[in-house]
């Protein structure tokens, strides 16, 4: 079975996380078809908008805890960080459908969205702290920037999860709707870009995003340099094991 489901018809390609077993937890593999099929979409003249979508259960747990144990996310030409820079500077409409929970990048990855649409069982959390890490995907600069600097330390410092009225207050999202719709409801919107002029999209998303472009990228390096470091410490460390050994993590000592 695909752990990544790519089907495009009539403009609008379709990522589907299918990793459903495993909570559509991200692999490096993954990650690597994510952004291949991202290149490919922003090269090909048959797509003109992207869908990135789950399960009515779940959108996703966020990295693959099999990965960060590895180290296989460390490295700063890692997938997962090709994956970050793609879905940064994709130049053309990007949709989202969010179900249930969708957990640190499968929160941050909202961020660069520029449509998205959550069922009302969607929950977001971005935990980095709590795993001995830091924020990635620019969420350092774009979430505060977003919410605000309160709300984003209470999100970003304790980790806690927020649900779907409440990313729609703060503008995460675009419209709540029951799970069993909101793939639809992404697929519609999909269709209706899809047949608008495409110069005119990618020239108006483009001078949308100008003005943070270079600042997306500089926070996103940094954050890279910095998670690739904390990987590799003691935090990281016990969080992971903790993890495993299905116990509370002990960061007295850390």
């Amino acid at each position: 079975m695909q752990d990544i489901l790519i089907d495009t018809t009539e403009g609008v390609m379709t990522l589907t996380v299918n990793r459903i077993d495993k909570k559509n937890s991200f692999t490096q593999p993954m990650y690597a078809a994510l952004a291949d099929a991202l290149q490919h979409a922003s090269d090909s003249a048959d797509v003109r908008v992207v869908v990135v979508q789950g399960h009515t259960t779940i959108f996703s747990a966020g990295n693959d805890i099999g990965d960060f144990l590895s180290g296989a996310s460390a490295s700063a030409d890692a997938p997962v960080f090709k994956f970050l820079r793609t879905i940064a500077s994709f130049p053309k409409p990007l949709i989202a459908a969010v179900c249930g929970p969708a957990v640190g990048v499968g929160t941050t990855m909202l961020f660069h969205c520029d449509l998205v649409y959550a069922g009302d069982n969607a929950a977001f959390s971005m935990p980095f702290v709590n795993l001995g890490l830091c924020p990635e995907a620019a969420s350092s600069f774009l979430v505060p920037q977003m919410m605000g600097y309160h709300r984003a330390a209470e999100a970003l410092l304790l980790g806690e999860p927020f649900m779907a009225e409440a990313a729609l207050e703060v503008g995460l999202i675009n419209r709540i709707v029951p799970p069993s719709e909101a793939n639809g409801l992404a697929q519609a919107q999909a269709r209706k870009l899809a047949a608008k002029p495409i110069s005119s999209l990618i020239e108006t998303k483009r001078l949308m995003k100008k003005t943070n472009s270079a600042q997306v990228q500089a926070h996103m390096e940094e954050e890279l340099h910095s998670f690739g470091r904390m990987l590799r410490e003691p935090a990281a460390k016990e969080a992971f094991t903790a993890f495993m050994e299905k116990r509370r993590p002990d960061f007295s000592k850390v």
